[in-house]
C-alpha cells in the first residue's frame, strides 16, 4: 500500500490547517529549504504568528511582500559593518528568498524585528458578505409571503 506525505507542501502555507489536516498522510518528494529556520505558530482562532531567525540582518536588509496569496521574504547582507577579518563564521549571513502561500483572505498585519528573530503576524479577515448570517422568521401569512414574491422580480430573470 503506497502512503503519501504532504507535510512538506504544508511546510510553507498558512492557514490551510484543515486542508493540512486531511493530506496529513500523503507523501512528496518536494525539496525542503532549510535556511533561515522558522516557526509558524497558531496564536488565537484566526490568527498566526511566523517567527524567523535572521541574525545578522538589520532591517534595511529585509524586505516583504504579499503578492497574489504568496507572503515573500527576502533577505540581502549588505556586508557594512566588517571591521575585521573573519576567522570562523558560524552564523550564517547568506542572501535568502522565502516564500509562503497563504489561504484566501489571509492579511499580514504586521512585522517586528526584535533579538535577530522577524515576527510576522498574519490574521484570517473574512469579509462581511461572506460570513454566515442569521434570517429572520417573521409570522407572514402564506398570502402575503406569495404577494411579495410576485411583487419583486426573481433575480437573473430579464423582463420581457
Amino acid at each position: 500500500m503506497t502512503t503519501f506525505d504532504f507535510a512538506p507542501l504544508f511546510r510553507t502555507a498558512i492557514g490551510f490547517d484543515r486542508l493540512a489536516r486531511l493530506m496529513d498522510t500523503a507523501a512528496t518528494n518536494a525539496e525542503v529549504q532549510s535556511y533561515p529556520p522558522y516557526n509558524i505558530e497558531k496564536t488565537g482562532d484566526d490568527s498566526y504568528r511566523l517567527t524567523m531567525a535572521v541574525a545578522g540582518f538589520a532591517p534595511s536588509d529585509l524586505d516583504i511582500t504579499v503578492k497574489d496569496n504568496n507572503l515573500i521574504l527576502t533577505g540581502r547582507v549588505t556586508g557594512e559593518g566588517q571591521g575585521g577579518e573573519v576567522l570562523y563564521r558560524g552564523i550564517a549571513g547568506r542572501a535568502f528568498e522565502r516564500r509562503f502561500v497563504l489561504a484566501d483572505h489571509m492579511v499580514v498585519e504586521g512585522a517586528d524585528l526584535r533579538d535577530g528573530l522577524l515576527h510576522v503576524g498574519l490574521k484570517r479577515v473574512v469579509p462581511e458578505a461572506l460570513k454566515p448570517r442569521k434570517i429572520a422568521i417573521g409570522d407572514a401569512t402564506p398570502t402575503a409571503i406569495a404577494n411579495d414574491a410576485a411583487a419583486a422580480p426573481a433575480a437573473g430573470v430579464k423582463a420581457a
